[in-house]
């Protein structure tokens, strides 16, 4: 599909390095500051798929950035521009090589991990009796550590951190309370739309200067999980499943056509038909999680157009 971002090879001026996680580009200017491209790729159980989902990218940069300016008086983050549609401008940072994964929920990983009889995730002890998508007592966080691409991402529990001196006791601090408050105000926003925030991720960096910020993506379809409040309490008493906002219809899809990322599985065919449908679910999500109309960007010409604004900004 000519009207999607698949992978990039620009050179900007000032140009010293170039990231390629998953889904995100992300170029180092001059070592001052990072040009994070979000490209259509798809991920999910840590693999790309072949095709790009149109408008992915560009729906998963505005939600990121809307939602870092609705956070941005609880926690520090990395931005500083939005220069095109599908592309984050901000500081230079050392990541932390841990995503702090946070669940209000039984619903996902931890769900499956619980099915499989565990009641240990990260450290923390699992309540008997749990049933699929109910509420935990308290949100759990439930750290993994961060993979490079084509690896796996892998739980660890805080004592696991620590002990490996993947981040400092202090710094883990700093990202425990970022990440409760980040939670908070995520819940409260999905509330406002008639949504629940069930689970997310966030990622950490330092700055040269010390500080510790957020960067990446923050309450995307792709990083979080929603459920519709309306209902959910009726759901949950009926054993139904939940109407879900997240990428998880496209890991249901997988799983149905035997694929969860295993050893010796191929990634099954997505038809056009079928790559429209997951492009049309995305707007979908866009809508309900920002409660805006979602524009969409010009695509003729997605890489001339990226380039262009880019180095306009840079300019």
């Amino acid at each position: 599909m000519s009207n999607t971002i698949i992978d990039t090879n620009f050179k900007f001026p000032g140009q010293k390095s170039v990231y390629k996680g998953k889904v995100r580009e992300v170029y180092n200017i001059n070592d001052q500051e990072l040009v994070m491209i979000a490209t259509d790729r798809l991920s999910a159980f840590d693999v790309v798929m072949p095709k790009g989902i149109p408008y992915k990218g560009q729906i998963l940069n505005q939600i990121a950035t809307k939602m870092m300016a609705a956070t941005e008086d609880l926690v520090p983050n990395w931005l500083t521009a939005t220069p095109d549609p599908n592309v984050a401008v901000g500081h230079l940072c050392e990541p932390f090589k841990v995503e702090m994964v946070i669940r209000g929920y039984m619903s996902g990983h931890a769900a499956r991990e619980y099915k499989a009889g565990k009641r240990m995730l990260c450290g923390i002890a699992l309540p008997e009796g749990m049933k699929e998508n109910d509420k935990f007592p308290e949100p759990i966080i439930t750290p993994a550590t961060k993979a490079e691409m084509g690896d796996h991402d892998e739980d660890i529990s805080r004592e696991g951190i620590l002990k490996r001196s993947i981040v400092s006791e202090d710094d883990y601090s700093v990202l425990e309370d970022y990440t409760r408050k980040l939670f908070q105000r995520g819940s409260e926003i999905a509330a406002s739309r008639g949504l629940i925030l069930v689970d997310t991720k966030y990622e950490f960096g330092k700055t040269k200067d010390g500080k510790i910020v957020l960067i990446d993506e923050i309450h995307t379809p792709d990083s979080s999980r929603y459920f519709y409040a309306d209902g959910y309490q009726d759901r949950q008493d009926r054993g139904e499943a939940q109407k879900q906002l997240s990428k998880e219809f496209v890991r249901q899809w997988l799983i149905s056509n035997n694929f969860q990322g295993l050893e010796g599985q191929t990634v099954p065919f997505m038809s056009d038909d079928y790559i429209e449908t997951v492009s049309d679910r995305y707007i979908e999500l866009y809508e309900n999680i920002t409660g805006e109309t979602f524009v969409k960007a010009d695509v003729s010409n997605i890489q001339e157009r990226i380039e262009a604004n880019v180095l306009e900004y840079l300019k």
